[in-house]
Order: structure tokens, then C-alpha cells, then sequence
């Protein structure tokens, strides 16, 4: 019988934020997989665990992930654990999880905290419905076209930077959403030096750019408060064409254009019966 893979939160600073299940499943498993562990050889320490301590981390090789199934497979529990928080969540621990999954090995939660629901509930942003991002890419094109999916997001988004690069970042988010653009950023969440800043993107990159932060970083951007409208085909009579062809009436055609495009009906009308 396959033994039981746990996903573990564990503290983002202060120890009591710690759960009593949490402290329980650590002592309880023979083995606790973490990010660093440097860092959870302490915590283990704390709840007066006993368990082996294995490293596994973004830059583990597939002999570490198959030793740690292995171990499920032969009815050991382990615990997976990061840094700080909860694993999985933008964070190398997903790749257990899924290994875990497609073997019909049981995995089981251990709520407890996170950056994200922490950093919004005291950004003063609304929380309703927001957009994770993790940590951008560095650069290339694909920064380039998250920084637009947030600049029109209808959500608040949540980001993670690290300190050095965060002057950076909200550099490039004021240039993609407008200075003016509402943003809070928490750092060193539930620790002795915590703080949470909120302002415009072009106020947390000047003040940011003077002093640079130190810890771990997060970063909630408001949302533009309406729907993102999508562009139109760069040849609305490509698509008319195409929508034609897929046997549509003239009529059917006609309306599909128009919702997808926004031009008029009756031009969408004229476009259509003109072909």
C-alpha cells in the first residue's frame, strides 16, 4: 500500500503561525522533502520531529524525484515543505505533486499560510477575484506579454519578485499600466520588519529605487475594474471568409463578425454580402 504524500504550509516568518496539524503531520512522516534544508532542519527542530530531511528543490535531478516516489511506493508518508508557505504554489514542490498524481499516489493539503492571500488581504485592493503570476520571467518576450496580460487584467494580480529585481519590475508595470496605476507591495510578511507600502506604481518605483527592499517580496497591482476587450482580427474580411466557409449563413456570419470585432453590424452586414 502506497504511503501518503503531504503538502505541508509551513511559516512565512512567525513561528505561530505554525498549525497544531501541521507540527503533528511533521513529527508524524517518515520523511520531510524541503526546499532548503538549511532552513526546515530548525522547524523540525522546533516540533521535536524525527523524520529523515531530504533536499528537493528546482535544481534536484530526476534520480531525487524517482528516490522520493520510491518511498511513497513503498508505503513511506512524506511531507513536502518550501522555504516559507505553502508548496506547489510557484514553486518546484509542483513537480512532486503531479509525479504523485499520475502514480495514484494519495496526496493530502495541510492548509496553512501564504504569501498571496496575505499579501492581498492587507493590500486594500480588491480581493474578489484576482490573477497569480509567480515570478515573471526575467526578459524576453514572454515578460513582455505577461506585463501586458496584467496592464489588462480586469483582477487584481498578484506577483512574487525577489528584492534585488523588484525596482525593476515596478518599473516595468508603470510602464505597461500606466503610472497611475493603484499597487501595493508587501515585504518580510509576518515578521519583525513587515511592511506593506500602497501607492501608485510610479510612487512604489521611485520610493523603491531610493531604498531598496530587503526580503522576500509581494506584489498586488489593482485591476482595470472592466473586462479586457479583445482586439480585432487584423482582417475582418479574412475572418468573414473563414466564418463562411464553416457554413454559417450570411445572416449568422454577419452577427459572429460583429461580436468578435466590434464594427457595426451593418458594416459587418456589408463586408458579408459583399464576398
Amino acid at each position: 500500500m502506497a504511503g501518503t504524500l503531504y503538502v505541508v504550509a509551513t511559516p512565512l516568518g512567525n513561528l505561530e503561525d505554525l498549525s497544531p496539524r501541521a507540527a503533528a503531520t511533521l513529527s508524524r512522516v517518515t520523511v520531510v522533502a524541503a526546499e532548503d534544508t538549511r532552513h526546515t532542519k530548525p522547524l523540525l527542530a522546533h516540533v521535536g520531529s524525527h523524520a529523515d530531511l531530504m533536499s528537493f528543490h528546482a535544481h534536484s535531478n530526476a534520480g531525487v524525484l524517482r528516490r522520493i516516489l520510491h518511498l511513497l511506493g513503498s508505503g513511506k508518508d512524506v511531507a513536502l515543505v518550501t522555504d516559507a508557505g505553502t508548496p506547489a504554489v510557484s514553486d518546484p514542490g509542483a513537480a512532486l505533486v503531479a509525479a504523485a498524481r499520475q502514480r495514484d499516489i494519495p496526496v493530502v493539503t495541510v492548509p496553512g499560510p501564504t504569501a498571496v492571500a496575505a499579501a492581498l488581504s492587507v493590500s486594500g485592493l480588491g480581493a474578489d477575484r484576482y490573477l497569480f503570476l509567480g515570478f515573471l520571467p526575467r526578459k524576453g518576450a514572454e515578460r513582455r506579454r505577461l506585463l501586458e496580460t496584467v496592464a489588462a487584467s480586469e483582477w487584481t494580480v498578484v506577483l512574487f519578485e525577489a528584492p534585488l529585481r523588484t525596482t525593476e519590475l515596478l518599473e516595468d508595470l508603470a510602464a505597461a499600466c500606466g503610472g497611475e496605476r493603484r499597487a501595493a507591495l508587501a515585504r518580510e510578511l509576518t515578521k519583525v520588519f513587515e511592511e506593506t507600502r500602497a501607492g501608485t506604481l510610479t510612487e512604489l518605483a521611485g520610493y523603491y529605487a531610493a531604498a531598496p527592499p530587503r526580503g522576500e517580496v509581494t506584489v498586488v497591482v489593482a485591476g482595470t475594474g472592466k473586462p479586457a476587450r479583445a482586439e480585432p482580427p487584423a482582417d475582418p474580411e479574412a475572418r468573414a471568409r473563414t466564418l463562411l466557409a464553416q457554413g454559417m449563413t450570411r445572416r449568422d456570419a454577419a452577427d459572429q463578425l460583429a461580436a468578435e470585432t466590434g464594427i457595426t453590424r451593418n458594416t459587418a452586414y456589408r463586408l458579408v454580402n459583399d464576398l
